[in-house]
């Protein structure tokens, strides 16, 4: 019995420490060259927009939900004067694999 309960236990462990899913990063970078991000953004430098890996730090904690929301609005004034243009025609889905892609620093996989 004590056996059992052991066991129970480490898997317990095991299934809050491990993803609730993984990300898929290169369908990730796909979706953002698809809807022209890239053309605006890179991974390690700043172009028209900020560098993703810039961006990661500025919301690090931030709930994929909160950015993919803000993706979707677009917005002006929090990285400069250029705005951000709303994509407002991406999937709730899309934008959220985007912000959970961006949030980890635009992984290539």
């Amino acid at each position: 019995m004590k056996r059992v309960m052991t066991m129970a236990v480490v898997a317990g462990l095991v299934a809050l420490t491990a993803p609730v899913h993984a990300m898929d990063a290169a369908a990730a970078k796909a979706l953002a060259q698809k809807n022209a991000c890239m053309g605006c953004h890179a991974v390690d430098k700043k172009m028209v927009g900020p560098a993703y890996k810039d961006i990661a730090a500025k919301y690090k904690g931030m709930k994929p939900e909160e950015l993919a929301a803000s993706i979707k609005k677009g917005g002006a004034g929090k990285w400069g004067p250029v705005p951000m243009p709303a994509q407002a025609a991406l999937s709730d889905a899309d934008a959220k694999l985007l912000a959970e892609w961006v949030l980890a620093g635009a992984p290539d996989k």
